[in-house]
């Protein structure tokens, strides 16, 4: 960037970097203790950012993401379903014991937040979280999914309280920073949801 004459950078970083946090989860808890690899990685990485925003002169604005869903998106709960409906209309596989539950954001809103921040937000280095003040359990997840395909599964669940070794089962963002700064998204996280799974559907 130095080199290029590049001095600022928007960085996408993730809710992963709070680790089990109370919800909603404010951009200042502490300490941050994540519980998964990708999570230690996006808190390494802000250090970094942190770092080059506070003694080089390279202004950073870091968004930590709830769920990001939309168009083109893989290896993700909502393409997953799809692709085992499609394979298998009948029964469903869930992992954990579906109610996990999280914060969806359309990536249209995603995107349109982290213009509306680096755009407004002033100093070396902005935190801010990208998420919705509601959220979607994995159950309704398939719910939404099903519906949208026009089927009626029977649910089996794989067991225990998350999906994965290092998965945060349960996790809502406090977007009061963002609302500060004059933003608010445009879609509840059902609605997210939903408008996720009707592209995708179009695309798998």
């Amino acid at each position: 960037m130095d080199a290029v004459g590049v001095d600022a950078l928007a960085f996408t970083s993730s809710s992963t970097v709070y680790g089990e946090a109370p919800r909603p989860t404010p951009e200042d808890f502490a300490p941050l203790e994540p519980i998964s690899p990708y999570g230690a990685g996006k808190l390494a990485e802000e250090g970094l950012l942190s770092t080059y925003a506070h003694s080089h002169g390279i202004q950073s604005w870091v968004f930590r993401f709830a769920n990001i869903v939309g168009p083109g998106l893989r290896g993700a709960v909502i393409p997953d379903f799809i692709e085992k409906l499609r394979a298998d209309p009948e029964t469903l596989v869930i992992l954990g014991d579906g109610r996990q539950e999280k914060s969806y954001m359309h990536v249209e809103d995603c995107v349109d937040a982290i213009c509306h921040v680096v755009e407004h937000a002033e100093g070396p280095l902005t935190t801010c979280n990208l998420g919705t003040r509601t959220t979607t359990s994995v159950d309704r997840i398939a719910d939404i999914v099903s519906d949208v395909l026009g089927v009626d599964p029977d649910y089996e669940y794989t067991g225990g309280d998350r999906g994965w070794t290092g998965d945060v089962p349960r996790m809502r963002l406090s977007v009061e920073k963002l609302a500060g700064l004059g933003w608010e998204p445009a879609q509840f996280s059902d609605d997210a949801v939903r408008q996720a799974a009707e592209e995708l559907s179009a695309e798998l």
